[in-house]
């Protein structure tokens, strides 16, 4: 199975917190599983690093160079991507989250999240 993962669920399983729920380190773990980040995680990381948040600490360039040298795969964002998100439902504000998803149905990836509100959008997001 093919796992996009969204941004802190990304940052919990590259150590940045215990909070990492055991669901989602087992489909991680999962050898038969391919797991994909977004560039947009990355840009969202530097974005809210840029903005001295203190949840946001890591370095995005480091971020990125250590998930490629862990052999997970980058999608990056295309214009149907872009566009997919007019086609979805008005559930989530946060544009990050909204791409995330557009992403995934795009794509044919499973979304794993532990936003509950993110979830809401079913099919392929999997709330872990």
């Amino acid at each position: 199975m093919r796992l996009l993962v969204d941004t802190h669920i990304l940052l919990w399983m590259t150590g940045m917190s215990q909070r990492l729920p055991e669901k989602a380190r087992n489909l991680i773990e999962d050898i038969d599983n391919t797991i994909v980040f977004s560039t947009v995680s990355i840009w969202e990381v530097a974005i809210k690093t840029g903005r001295a948040r203190a949840d946001f600490t890591i370095d995005a360039r480091k971020l990125r160079e250590n998930l490629l040298e862990n052999g997970y795969q980058e999608l990056p964002v295309l214009g149907e991507h872009a566009t997919a998100v007019a086609d979805l439902p008005d559930i989530h504000k946060d544009p990050f989250d909204r791409i995330l998803v557009a992403q995934a149905f795009v794509e044919g990836l499973s979304l794993i999240t532990a936003d509950k509100t993110v979830a809401s959008y079913g099919g392929l997001v999997r709330l872990v």
